[in-house]
């Protein structure tokens, strides 16, 4: 039996029962990876040998009768979190040869659960793209369509994914890291509530490996199945043990319900500041379809749910203030003087990225505060709605563009131009307030390509978009392989 493609909860069960050891598997996933990761460029990293060793001690461990949650499961990680003993470089060429003296937080917990980790997956310049390439490991190609990007930033880890290259694997999302790539190779992932998974070690080289609470920033789980997800994210879940986990446990609340025609779901295809793209607004519509198939009660407008617009604006500008820290004054100074010119009526998005990028801490206080209120109005929203079902971005995966001024690259939504960072808006949806939000695949576009939608939460109640996710995959299809990766 081909044992890289079942998901973790099968291979856990199937090596409970001896049907197969974690060498085998690891054996099998290397040699997939090497069969078919010259095409797709995943594995940046690979870590084979340490891979091999632990796999034969996690057999070792079963045979003396332990069994952790991901005991001898073969898993990858983003290159981004350090890994003692192998490059962190974030896709930065200055960085190449640092190599990290301790791992980060989530590689210790993978291994403290067992885990095996295959290696590291390909990331973009600084994470600081919808694509995955950079000058270090070269170009992540989508599985499903050579010609297209798999996503980004943790599009390395959803093309190994949907090739079969590991059953998980952990990324990161600060405007849709986590959740494009799924929605761009056809698997699951979630973007957990802020702060509730620790993020030590995943910092940009040479930085010290700090206990920092990030803004917007988490980290979390991605897998080819629903229940996979939840799996992992049991094991990343927690505060950081050097602050909050000095004193703190974490309990996620259950989710909301275990029926689906007990859920109450707001529909959304439609965001006032970019048009949503025929092939994702079908898929939306898949899974709006199956919600109310399966009994629950589905709605498309709600006077409680937070100005989509205004939500857009003040993630733009959070997200971009933190793009020019590490720019020359001279083009800071630049930045400003083109800030200063904009009109006091323009709302657009160009100019909230500009105003972004030059945002004084006094500004930052009044953006905060409204940032604040927003949150409130999710929890008000939450009363009376479990879940809000919408896009990811507005297109399926696009073919690459390497232009290097980000600022003047373009995506077609649908045959129309529109700036390329436009296609942020609906991932800021969950970020800017620090929501949970779970990416299914939902649907196929006309050229065959994935089509994923996200699953928003309330606030702290991960369980509840998962167990949703849960209660969908069934009725709206799940993962299906590219036709290489064996489907």
């Amino acid at each position: 039996m081909d044992w890289n493609l079942p998901t973790a909860g099968q291979q856990a069960a199937a090596l409970r029962a001896g049907e197969v050891t974690s060498e085998e598997l690891t054996d099998e996933a290397i040699a997939r990876i090497e069969r078919h990761d010259d095409a797709i460029n995943a594995i940046c990293v690979p870590d084979f040998d340490r891979a091999r060793a632990a796999a034969r001690g996690a057999d070792r461990a079963r045979a003396r009768g332990e069994d952790r949650p991901l005991l001898g499961i073969p898993v990858t990680v983003k290159e981004s979190y350090d890994i003692a003993g192998l490059p962190t470089t974030w896709g930065m060429p200055p960085y190449r040869d640092f190599v990290p003296a301790e791992d980060a937080v989530q590689v210790s917990r993978l291994r403290a659960a067992g885990a095996v980790v295959l290696g590291k997956t390909n990331v973009p310049l600084g994470l600081q793209d919808v694509q995955t390439f950079n000058d270090i490991y070269g170009t992540t190609n989508n599985p499903w369509d050579h010609r297209r990007t798999s996503g980004g930033s943790s599009g390395g880890s959803a093309a190994a994914l949907a090739s079969g290259f590991g059953a998980l694997s952990i990324g990161s999302d600060l405007a849709g890291s986590l959740r494009t790539p799924a929605h761009f190779c056809g698997i699951y992932a979630h973007k957990p509530t802020l702060g509730l998974a620790a993020s030590r070690g995943m910092v940009v080289p040479p930085g010290p490996a700090l206990p920092v609470e990030q803004d917007f920033a988490v980290v979390g789980p991605m897998a080819r199945t629903a229940r996979d997800l939840t799996l992992l994210l049991d094991v990343m879940a927690g505060p950081d043990p050097l602050t909050h986990g000095r004193a703190y446990h974490l309990t996620l609340p259950p989710a909301r319900h275990e029926r689906l025609r007990d859920f109450r779901v707001l529909v959304l295809d439609e965001h006032p500041l970019v048009p949503t793209g025929s092939a994702v607004r079908a898929g939306v519509h898949r899974v709006a379809d199956a919600l109310a198939d399966g009994g629950a009660r589905v709605e498309r407008y709600s006077p409680l749910l937070p100005d989509l617009a205004e939500a857009a604006v003040l993630y733009t500008k959070f997200l971009f203030s933190g793009s020019v820290a590490r720019f020359p004054i001279e083009t800071y100074e630049q930045l400003q003087a083109r800030a200063a010119g904009l009109s006091p009526d323009d709302e657009s998005l160009d100019a909230a990225r500009l105003r972004g990028m030059v945002l004084s801490h006094r500004d930052f206080i009044g953006l905060n505060n409204s940032r604040e209120l927003h949150r409130h109005g999710w929890r008000q929203f939450f009363t009376e709605f479990d879940a809000v079902v919408c896009p990811i971005t507005p297109t399926p995966a696009f073919p690459h563009d390497h232009t290097p001024d980000l600022m003047k690259r373009r995506i077609d939504i649908d045959g129309a131009d529109h700036p390329y960072f436009d296609q942020l808006v609906w991932a800021g949806l969950a970020t800017m307030p620090g929501l949970p939000a779970t990416a299914v695949p939902a649907n196929r576009s006309p050229e065959g390509l994935p089509v994923g939608v996200q699953l928003i939460g309330p606030m702290h109640e991960d369980r509840t978009p998962l167990r949703l996710a849960e209660l969908l995959e069934p009725r709206i299809g799940g993962f299906r392989a590219p036709q290489e990766a064996g489907g």
